[in-house]
């Protein structure tokens, strides 16, 4: 499988600290004492180091984290666990992920979103033979619950979604339910701020400890704060940043990777 790129840029990142902070150009080039314009060029694409050092403290990110996604120099390490599975799917301009969490001796299986296109998890499903449990959704925007009733539809499993984001077709739960899979231990915590109830579930029982985030953290990036840009950021580093860092992270975009790894080279968490 060809590996998932970074979800997002430098440019990104400053645009969506930006935008959390309600900063403008000329509001972040007066406080870090560059130019507006050159302030204008990194967020919109134009990698230049001295600004973007400059820039950094002022939208509370890492220099260095910064810098290095600018200059292209970091990665996150291949994550491959037994029983989980990531299915990269494209929606519009982008792609999106989705998962398969399975207990090999129970043949059950935990799905978790949809993405845009659920037939690779289908045919996963069909030739493992196993039985799919659950459908746990992390939030409600369309591209990860684009496929829901389709996949309801040919396995008949219940869907379950955080109370604060309601959908038709999935039964609604407060964050601090825990569910299970055969031998396998799913909890649930509430890490809002991207979504108003964005739920990441924390998975005990495979190889490692697995956490399913959506979009409240993507490899060296975040989803941002569509509802709250604080308690995105708040969320984040509670609720996913405290885990043990060797829990894999999978983001509802870009490529998996490790809590380990984001406490050193997400800039929103190395400030």
């Amino acid at each position: 499988m060809t590996p998932i790129p970074l979800e997002d840029t430098a440019a990104d990142i400053v645009g969506k600290a930006m935008r959390g902070l309600k900063l403008t150009d000329d509001q972040v080039a007066a406080q870090a004492g560059v130019t507006a314009a050159a302030v204008a060029s990194l967020r919109e694409g134009t990698f230049d180091e001295a600004t973007a050092r400059a820039v950094a403290p002022v939208l509370g990110v890492g220099a260095e984290a910064l810098v290095a996604m600018g200059q292209k120099a970091w990665l996150p390490a291949p994550v491959t666990v037994a029983g989980l599975a990531c299915f990269n799917t494209p929606f519009e301009d982008m792609t999106v992920n989705s998962y398969l969490v399975c207990d090999r001796a129970s043949g059950e299986a935990v799905a978790f979103d949809t993405g845009a296109d659920c037939s690779d998890l289908l045919e996963l499903l069909a030739r493992e033979k196993l039985t799919l449990k659950l459908i746990l959704l992390t939030h409600t925007h369309g591209d990860h619950i684009l496929e829901l009733d389709r996949l309801q539809e040919k396995t008949g499993a219940p869907a379950f979604v955080s109370d604060r984001e309601p959908l038709d077709g999935a039964e609604p739960f407060a964050a601090g339910r825990e569910f299970s899979c055969g031998a396998l231990r799913i909890g649930t915590r509430l890490t809002w701020g991207h979504s108003p109830g964005a739920i990441t579930y924390v998975i005990a029982g495979l190889e490692q400890p697995v956490a399913i985030v959506g979009d409240a953290v993507f490899a060296s990036s975040m989803g941002g704060g569509g509802i709250s840009y604080p308690d995105a950021l708040r969320t984040n580093r509670a609720e996913i940043l405290t885990l043990p860092d060797a829990t894999v992270l999978c983001p509802g975009h870009g490529p998996l990777t490790t809590v380990g790894e984001e406490k050193a080279h997400n800039p929103f968490f190395t400030a």
